[in-house]
């Protein structure tokens, strides 16, 4: 049997094919394309071959596997895939020649690959994303504007940022500065509605979806973000596995009789993880369960809100993942420990 590897990038990636003792049978860089990726690997035969999982890793594991290959995708944050490799001497060469002699050892772990379904759910998901980012770098920027002639925006929403600013008294000169950004202000929000939409219908015959929106301060794109990220419960084995996959579970270095526990580790998804801590906020202020609130105000009485919204964010994942592992809706009478 042959082993193959590919150190993957943009334009140009380096490969290596291995027989069953190790020895090299070709060690070449190729285009980043279909044909040419094929191509590399089709006079060898069916085989097994990694690469890392990174921006180009899915479609290069599809376009290999229609072709016969057994693709491994590599989480690349497991040392030991990378054996005796000296990272001081870092090129592209080294790195799938470790990445080949890992593939023959078996020395690798497998790194999740989304289902096609919410595979299309994150990208749509990313576009809102930047929208919304990009939206309120506009609103930052107007507001900046405003100050600098002494005039305030109040408080709202930014879809009524236009509005809002089209009621000011101000110069038409600084009006007519204004005008393009209240412009791309609601172009940006028409966007933000459109996929909204879109994944409300997309969302709409989805169980699972339904019952994570039962959850207090868990809307549509919390519920949404969840779903794409944990894509089935059979990836983790309980709901702290979950916590600590998003990077809601502090740190520590304990040894012994001595324990210590620093910040959140912040590893897995920012997005999911800050949206979560937004689902606490408003779980928080907003009322929701009684039992979720009065839990947290007992942490808030101890450390303090921000740690109580990051524990309450926690407990949420750990909930979410709960209902959808069970199958079952939440329930305010009883305070969740999933």
């Amino acid at each position: 049997m042959v082993y193959g590897a590919i150190d993957l990038h943009m334009r140009s990636s380096q490969i290596r094919i291995i027989d069953d003792a190790g020895v090299v049978v070709r060690d070449q860089g190729v285009p980043t394309t279909r044909e040419r990726l094929t191509q590399a690997f089709a006079t060898h035969g069916p085989m097994r071959i990694l690469l890392e999982t990174g921006t180009e890793s899915e479609w290069v594991a599809q376009t290999l596997e229609a072709v016969g290959h057994e693709v491994i995708v590599a989480d690349p944050n497991y040392a030991p895939m990378y054996g005796e490799l000296t990272r001081r001497i870092k090129t592209d060469r080294r790195d799938v020649a470790a990445l080949a002699e890992a593939n023959r050892r078996g020395w690798y772990r497998r790194a999740h690959r989304s289902s096609p379904v919410q595979r299309e759910t994150k990208q749509i998901l990313r576009s809102r994303r930047f929208l919304v980012q990009a939206r309120s770098g506009a609103v930052s920027l107007l507001r900046s504007l405003l100050r600098q002639s002494g005039y305030r925006l109040g408080t709202g929403s930014c879809d009524t940022v236009p509005a809002r600013v089209a009621r000011l008294p101000v110069p038409t000169a600084l009006a007519d500065t204004l005008a393009p950004l209240c412009r791309q202000i609601a172009a940006f929000t028409s966007e933000i509605h459109a996929i909204d939409g879109r994944l409300q219908t997309r969302t709409a015959s989805d169980a699972i979806i339904a019952r994570l929106r039962s959850v207090p301060g868990v809307g549509l794109i919390v519920a949404t973000t969840f779903r794409a990220f944990v894509d089935r419960s059979e990836r983790f084995g309980h709901a702290g596995q979950v916590s600590a996959a998003i990077g809601l579970v502090p740190r520590e270095d304990s040894s012994a009789e001595r324990r210590h526990r620093g910040h959140i580790t912040k590893a897995g998804p920012r997005e999911l993880r800050s949206l979560l801590i937004q689902a606490a906020w408003v779980c928080w202020r907003h009322g929701g369960s009684g039992t979720l609130r009065a839990w947290a105000d007992r942490v808030a009485a101890r450390r303090g809100r921000r740690i109580a919204v990051v524990a309450l964010a926690r407990r949420l994942s750990r909930i979410l993942f709960a209902l959808w592992r069970d199958d079952t809706t939440f329930d305010g009478r009883i305070l969740a420990t999933a």
